[in-house]
C-alpha cells in the first residue's frame, strides 16, 4: 500500500489516504471522496498545485510525486446530457415561436403577414439541425466525462439561445428580403450535404469507442463517402458544422447568421486545434497530412 497526502490547490491538507501501488487516479478520487465532502465528479487531481489535470485512467506511477496529490474542487456538477439537451432544445423552441408567433417580437406590424418561402425553408433547416443535435445527444454521443460544472449550463444556453433569438428576429421579420432563388438553392445544398457529413462523422466517432470505455483510436474514414474528410482534417465534424452554417447564411443572406457562423467557427477552431495536438502527441503514427479543421490550411 502507498500512503498519499492529499492537499487542496490552495495548499490546505485534507488528510491521508492509503491505496494499492497498482491503483489509478480514479481510485484516488474515490478515497478522497471518502475522507472529504468532494464527490468524485467534483474532483480534479493534479501532481502540483498549479499543474494540469491528470486523467482518471493513469496509474499513480505516472504522477510526478506519488506521495502527494492536489485536488481542485470543480464546483457543483450537472450531467453533459442535461446541458446539451437544454442548450439545443432552447433554439429549437425559440426559433419556432418567433416564426409562428411573430407578434411576440414585432407587435402590430406582424398582423396579416406570412413567412416568405425562404423563411420557411430556413425554419426547416434550423429545426432539423437542432432536432438532429438532440437525437445525437440521446442516441449517438458517448461522453468520456459524465458531468461538467453547472456554470457551463448558463454560459452555453446564453450563447445558443441568444444567437437563436438574434438570427430568428431578422430572418422571420416582416420586412425580410430573400436572396435570389439560385443563391437559396446553393445555400440549401451546402447545408444538406454538411448536415449529413456531420452526422456520419459523429456515428463513426461513436463506433470508435466501445460503450463504457475511454478507449481512444486514430479515427479513419469508413465506407461512407463524406467520412473521407478524415483524410484531410482531424475534426471533420467541426468542419461540416461550420459548413452547415455557411450554407444557412448563403440561403438567408442574413448578417446575424454570418456573425453566428463566425463565432461558432472561432470556438470550434480552438477545440479542433486542441484535439489535433492531443492526437499527434498521443499517437506517434498519426497522419502528418491532416490539419485540424480546414483542409491544407488550419
Amino acid at each position: 500500500m502507498v500512503q498519499v497526502e492529499v492537499y487542496t490547490t490552495s495548499n490546505k491538507k485534507l488528510g491521508d489516504i492509503s491505496i494499492p501501488e497498482s491503483a489509478k487516479v480514479r481510485d484516488i478520487k474515490k478515497e478522497i471522496a471518502r475522507i472529504s465532502k468532494l464527490s468524485v465528479e467534483r474532483q480534479s487531481i493534479r501532481s502540483e498545485a498549479r499543474g494540469k489535470d491528470v486523467k482518471d485512467d493513469l496509474s499513480i506511477e505516472n504522477l510526478a510525486n506519488t506521495r502527494k496529490v492536489f485536488v481542485k474542487d470543480l464546483g457543483l456538477q450537472i450531467g453533459w446530457n442535461t446541458v446539451f439537451l437544454l442548450e439545443y432544445a432552447g433554439p429549437f423552441i425559440i426559433y419556432g415561436l418567433v416564426a409562428y408567433r411573430p407578434w411576440l417580437l414585432y407587435g402590430a406590424q406582424a398582423k396579416g403577414t406570412e413567412l416568405s418561402t425562404t423563411a420557411k425553408i430556413a425554419l426547416g433547416c434550423w429545426s432539423i439541425h437542432y432536432l438532429k443535435r438532440i437525437l445525437e445527444t440521446l442516441f449517438v454521443h458517448r461522453f468520456s466525462h459524465g458531468t461538467m460544472p453547472i456554470r457551463n449550463l448558463f454560459k452555453n444556453c446564453g450563447y445558443y439561445w441568444g444567437f437563436c433569438l438574434y438570427v430568428a428576429f431578422h430572418v422571420n421579420h416582416p420586412l425580410f428580403t430573400p436572396p435570389s432563388p439560385l443563391q437559396q438553392a446553393i445555400g440549401l445544398a451546402i447545408f444538406a450535404v454538411c448536415e449529413i457529413g456531420n452526422l456520419s462523422t459523429h456515428i463513426l466517432l461513436r463506433n470508435l469507442r466501445p460503450a463504457g470505455t475511454t478507449l481512444r483510436k486514430i479515427p479513419v474514414p469508413n465506407n461512407f463517402p463524406l467520412t473521407k474528410l478524415f483524410n484531410l482534417v482531424s475534426c471533420p465534424n467541426y468542419t461540416y458544422e461550420v459548413g452547415s452554417w455557411i450554407g444557412f447564411t448563403i440561403l438567408t443572406s442574413c448578417v446575424p447568421a454570418a456573425i453566428f457562423t463566425l463565432a461558432g467557427f472561432y470556438q470550434m477552431a480552438v477545440w479542433a486545434l486542441g484535439k489535433h495536438r492531443n492526437y499527434r502527441k498521443e499517437f506517434p503514427n498519426y497522419p502528418k497530412q491532416r490539419k485540424a479543421i480546414i483542409p491544407f490550411i488550419l
